[in-house]
């Protein structure tokens, strides 16, 4: 029988590695969330459309939905807490969505406290830039959609921004409208 985590208030950092300058999200969340539910958390805070398959790791441990077509045994993610995993100060849990781009974030606990019994958690406190368009090729892909939409000479800048919808900034980052998304699903439960 598995017993709870103690119920704390964790702030991780959230950084889409191998982004320059980074995409990150600075968030509140109790410890007793589990992986599943972090999925969900991250989706909305960095923008994803939850389009495609993801696994969080910690070291060489898997944790998400097992593939046995592939042999790939991945620990429930639906019984796993971020206490669990995410113990003290410091440490880490990597979070990859979409296995085809490869987006690989990297959550760091920055600080454990204790719960405020008033306040409404998850939410965001902090980020930078928008989070990348789906299926834009991962990080190189990326970087030639900046470069593409961030010239109008550019031979793939009209094509990228029909396909994105008409514009994107990539500096764009608003923490209270994420929160709203947030606090909508949270009153949906």
């Amino acid at each position: 029988m598995k017993i709870d985590p103690p119920q704390l208030l964790y702030q991780v950092k959230v950084t889409l590695q191998e982004t320059d300058p980074p995409v990150w999200r600075r968030l509140l969340v109790r410890s007793d969330t589990t992986l599943l539910q972090m999925h969900r958390i991250l989706q909305v805070a960095m923008g994803w459309k939850d389009y495609h398959l993801h696994e969080f790791r910690a070291g060489a441990v898997l944790f998400g939905e097992s593939d046995p077509d592939y042999g790939v045994r991945r620990i429930s993610e639906k019984a796993t807490f971020l206490a669990d995993v995410l113990r003290k100060v410091d440490d880490r849990l990597e979070y990859e969505y979409d296995f085809g781009d490869s987006w690989e974030h990297e959550i760091l606990l920055e600080e454990i406290t204790e719960l405020d019994p008033d306040a409404m958690y998850p939410v965001v406190v902090a980020g930078e830039r928008a989070c990348p368009p789906e299926d834009v090729g991962g990080t190189e892909g990326y970087r030639n959609f900046l470069r593409a939409i961030a010239d109008p000479g550019d031979p793939e800048h009209d094509e990228y921004l029909v396909w994105c919808g008409g514009s994107y900034d990539p500096d764009k980052f608003d923490a209270s409208s994420i929160n709203m998304i947030l606090e909508r699903r949270r009153m949906q439960r």
